[in-house]
C-alpha cells in the first residue's frame, strides 16, 4: 500500500502500528514521493510475514483518511478547522475552568494500547504531576487485565508472554484457550502449525470453530463463560488420574491443599453439565496436555472478558502448576497480549494504580522513587482512580472535562450506548487521533497527531520485548506528535519543564523511574533496540560503572524462581459461579463478541482502508443452523440481537461451527451493528475487566 507526501530518502525498518506481535517491516519510498510496505525478513517473530492489516498499514496516513487540521466546535455544533494555538489554547482553558470549579479529580485522562512507551509514559505524568488527577485508565483495561491480576497473583509479577513465542514450536502441548490467533494476528499461527509440524499436540478452547480450532489437534466448544469450569474439571481429572508432579508442588509452589480442595468439587460430570464438554472430551485433554515433558497453556479475550476473568485464568495457571508446567524450560502459562503496546502501556503509568515501571501507586517507596525522578512531592502525587469502565460511567457528573489520546470508546466499550451518552454529557471533551473517529465526532477539540510511521518510539510486544520504532517520514503540515500536545498543554497549564518533545529523552526518563521496579527499563537504550532487534525486560542497568557488562534481557522468567517474596508460585483457590447474566425466558441465548482479521480493535483506522473494507465490509451475527430454523431466517436476513441494554442489526452469517445455544458478533463497527450495544458492563472485583465475552440475548428478525 502506498502513501502520498514527504519522504525520508532511505528504507526504514520499522514495526506495523496494530497487534502486539509488532511485527517487523520496512518502509520504501518509491516513485511519485510514495511510501511502499515491505516484508522485514531479519525480524524474528514474522520472518517477513505480515497479515492485510500491516500490509495496507501505509494507507491511513493518506490525507483522504486521516485529520491534517486541529477542528473545533463552532458556535452552530459543527467541528470547524482551527489553528494549533486556538486549538491548545482552548483545551488548556477548559481543563483550568474544570478543576477551579470542581476540583482536579473533575478531570478525567483515557489513554490507549496504541500510544507507545514514551507517549503512555508521559500521558501519566500530565494526568498526575500537570492536572494532579487521579482520573485515569485507558482502554488496555480491556484487553488483557485479568490475565496481568492472575498472573501477578500467581507468580509476583505479569509479562504477556514468560517465554519468547520461538519456545511456543518446541513444548509438547498448547492449550489455546479463547484465542483465534489465525484471525487476531495471523503471522503468529506459524507457531502453532510447526508445534504440530513437531509432533506436538493443538488444544483449541472456544465456544465456536474458528479458524484456528479448524487447525487443532482437539477442539473443545463449552457454552460462553464456563471456562473457569473447565479448567477446574482439567484440575480435577489431573488429581484422580495421579498426574501432579508432587516434587515440582512440594519444591516450587505454596498453596496446593486449598487450590486441590477446590478443584475437586469440579468432577467430571458436573463440569460436563456447566460446561457442554463431554467426560471423554476432558480426559482426552488432559492426556495430551499431560503426556509430553513440556507443556503451555495460553489464554486471550475469551476466558479474560468475563466478570469472573482473574479465576478462570487463575484455574488455568493452577492446572500449569499442579502439572509442573511453569519455570520450567518450554513450558509455562502466557497471554496473548491484544493491542500493539498494551503491555507497555500499563507498565509505564495510564493504568489508574500503577506507576512507571510497574509500580504500585499505594506503595509509598514506588511513589518517593517515581517522584524524585519527575522532581514532585511524592505527597503530591493522587490515589489509585477509576478503572476505565468506571470512569467512562462517571463522565458528565463526577468527572466534567476529559482528554482522550488513541482510543474510541463509543465503539469499543461495553454498554456503548449509555457510555457515548455519557460523552456528550461531558462539560468538554478533547480527543487526540489519526482518523475522525467516532469519539471524535462527539469532541469540543480534536487535534490530528502523527502515526506509527511519523514518529520514533518504543513498543512492548506480547514476549515482553521492547522495540523501537523508527520515524521513516515526515508528517504533513498541520501535524503534531502527542508529546509535543503534552509540552504544549503543560505549559499553558503552568508547568514549562519536565515534558520534552523528543522520543529519546522521554525514553531515558522513563528507564530512571523504571529503575528497580518489576518492569525494569533501565539497563535499555535506544541503540541498544536498534543494534539487537528488541530487548526483553526486565533488563536492570549495569552495576560497577560504565565498564560493567550490560546486562543481556530476560528471554525467559521465573526459571529459577517466580517474582514473589518467597521465590515459590502461588497456587489460588477457585471455584465456579454463574456468569454476570445468565439466560433465561426472556433473552434465551448466549452472545460473544470478538474480531475478524480483516479489521482491527474499534476499526476506526482498518475501516477506512479499502482493501479491508471489501473483505469485511459490516456487522455479522453468526448462529447456528438450528437457532436460525427456529428463527425462520436464511443466510443475509437482517437479524435484531436484543439485550438488557439495546439492540444492535446485522446480516445473518448461518455457520455449524458455532454452538446452537449462542450467536457472534464482531465489534468493530459503530452504527446500528454496534456489537457493544449489548454487552454487559458487569466488571471482575479484581481486574474491573468488563464481561465483553457473554451476555443474554434474544434474537429477532427484522422485518422490511
Amino acid at each position: 500500500m502506498q502513501s502520498t507526501g514527504t519522504r525520508n530518502p532511505a528504507t526504514t525498518p520499522t514495526h506495523c502500528p496494530y497487534c502486539a506481535l509488532q511485527c517487523g517491516m520496512n518502509l520504501t519510498p518509491v516513485g511519485g514521493g510514495t511510501v511502499k510496505v515491505s516484508e522485514r525478513a531479519d525480524f524474528p517473530v514474522n520472518r517477513g510475514a505480515l497479515c492485510g492489516k500491516g500490509r495496507t498499514a501505509a494507507a491511513v496516513l493518506a490525507p483522504g483518511a486521516r485529520l491534517t487540521s486541529p477542528l473545533v466546535r463552532s458556535g452552530d455544533g459543527a467541528l470547524v478547522p482551527a489553528g494549533w494555538d486556538e486549538a491548545l489554547d482552548r483545551i488548556a482553558g477548559n481543563l483550568q475552568r474544570t478543576r477551579a470549579r470542581y476540583g482536579a479529580d473533575a478531570l478525567g485522562v483515557f489513554g490507549g494500547g496504541g500510544l507507545t512507551n514514551e507517549k503512555a509514559y508521559a500521558l501519566g505524568k500530565f494526568a498526575r504531576v500537570v492536572l494532579g488527577t487521579s482520573q485515569i485508565d485507558y482502554n488496555g483495561r480491556f484487553c488483557m487485565s485479568s490475565a496481568a491480576a492472575a498472573g501477578t497473583r500467581a507468580f509476583g509479577l505479569d509479562r504477556g508472554l514468560p517465554f519468547p513465542l520461538e519456545d511456543v514450536p518446541r513444548t509438547g502441548c498448547v492449550i489455546l484457550v479463547g484465542s483465534n490467533p489465525a484471525e487476531t494476528m495471523p503471522p503468529s499461527l506459524r507457531y502453532f502449525t510447526e508445534l504440530r509440524e513437531n509432533g506436538g499436540t493443538l488444544i483449541v478452547v472456544d465456544p465456536r470453530r474458528t479458524r484456528t480450532a479448524e487447525q487443532a489437534d482437539l477442539h473443545l466448544a463449552p457454552r460462553p463463560g464456563t471456562d473457569l469450569a473447565l479448567a477446574l474439571g482439567m484440575l480435577h481429572l489431573v488429581v484422580a488420574e495421579g498426574r501432579v508432579d508432587e516434587a515440582y508442588v512440594e519444591e516450587r509452589t505454596s498453596g496446593w491443599e486449598e487450590a486441590r480442595a477446590a478443584a475437586m468439587a469440579h468432577w467430571p460430570e458436573h463440569v460436563e453439565r456447566i460446561t457442554g464438554v463431554s467426560v471423554p472430551e476432558l480426559r482426552e485433554a488432559v492426556r495430551l496436555f499431560c503426556a509430553p515433558e513440556a507443556a503451555m497453556v495460553l489464554t486471550a479475550r475469551g476466558p479474560e472478558q468475563q466478570a469472573k476473568g482473574t479465576d478462570t485464568v487463575g484455574a488455568w495457571i493452577n492446572l500449569c502448576l499442579a502439572t509442573g508446567r511453569a519455570g520450567r524450560p518450554l513450558s509455562g502459562y502466557g497471554c496473548l497480549t491484544g493491542q500493539g503496546n498494551g503491555q507497555g502501556g500499563r507498565e509505564h503509568g495510564q493504568k489508574a494504580d500503577q506507576l512507571p515501571g510497574y509500580r504500585k501507586l499505594t506503595d509509598p517507596a514506588a511513589r518517593r522513587h517515581v517522584a524524585e525522578v519527575w522532581g514532585v512531592d511524592p505527597d503530591s502525587l493522587p490515589g489509585p482512580g477509576r478503572s476505565a469502565y468506571e470512569l467512562l460511567d462517571a463522565l458528565g457528573t463526577d468527572v466534567r472535562s476529559l482528554l482522550v489520546m488513541g482510543s474510541n470508546p463509543v465503539v469499543s466499550a461495553p454498554r456503548a450506548a449509555h457510555v457515548e451518552e455519557r460523552l456528550r454529557s461531558l462539560d468538554f471533551l478533547a480527543v487526540c487521533d489519526v482518523v475522525l473517529s467516532e469519539t471524535a465526532e462527539l469532541a469540543d477539540v480534536v487535534l490530528p497527531v502523527t502515526q506509527w510511521a511519523e514518529e520514533t518510539g518504543t513498543t512492548t510486544s506480547l514476549e515482553g520485548r521492547v522495540l523501537l520504532r523508527r520515524r521513516a517520514l515526515t508528517p504533513p503540515d498541520g501535524i503534531r506528535g502527542d508529546l509535543e500536545v503534552l509540552h504544549a498543554l503543560a505549559g499553558r497549564l503552568g508547568v514549562e519543564k519536565g515534558f520534552p518533545t523528543d522520543p529519546e529523552e522521554v525514553f531515558e526518563e522513563l528507564r530512571r523511574a523504571s529503575a528497580g521496579g518489576p518492569a525494569d527499563y533501565s539497563g535499555i537504550d535506544y541503540r541498544r533496540l536498534a543494534e539487537e532487534n528488541g530487548v526483553f525486560w526486565p533488563c536492570p542497568a549495569p552495576t560497577g560503572g560504565d565498564a560493567a557488562a550490560p546486562h543481556p534481557g530476560t528471554p525467559r522468567l521465573f526459571l529459577d524462581r517466580f517474582a514473589t517474596d518467597d521465590g515459590r508460585a502461588r497456587f489460588v483457590p477457585v471455584a465456579h459461579r454463574p456468569s454476570a447474566e445468565e439466560p433465561d425466558d426472556e433473552y434465551p441465548v448466549l452472545l460473544t463478541t470478538g474480531r475478524v482479521v480483516a479489521q482491527y480493535q474499534s476499526g476506526a483506522q482498518t475501516r477506512r482502508v479499502a482493501e479491508l473494507n471489501a473483505a469485511a465490509p459490516g456487522p455479522f451475527v453468526e448462529l447456528h443452523p438450528r437457532l436460525a430454523a427456529r428463527l425462520g431466517a436464511a443466510e443475509g436476513d437482517p437479524l435484531a440481537v436484543v439485550s438488557r441494554r439495546g439492540r444492535a442489526v446485522a446480516p445473518a452469517r448461518i455457520t455449524t461451527g458455532i454452538r446452537p445455544d449462542t450467536v457472534f458478533m464482531p465489534f468493530h463497527w459503530p452504527g446500528e451493528g454496534r456489537a457493544n450495544t449489548l454487552t454487559n458492563p458487569a466488571l471482575d472485583p479484581t481486574s474491573r475487566m468488563p464481561e465483553f465475552k457473554v451476555c443474554a440475548v434474544r434474537v429477532e428478525t427484522v422485518t422490511a
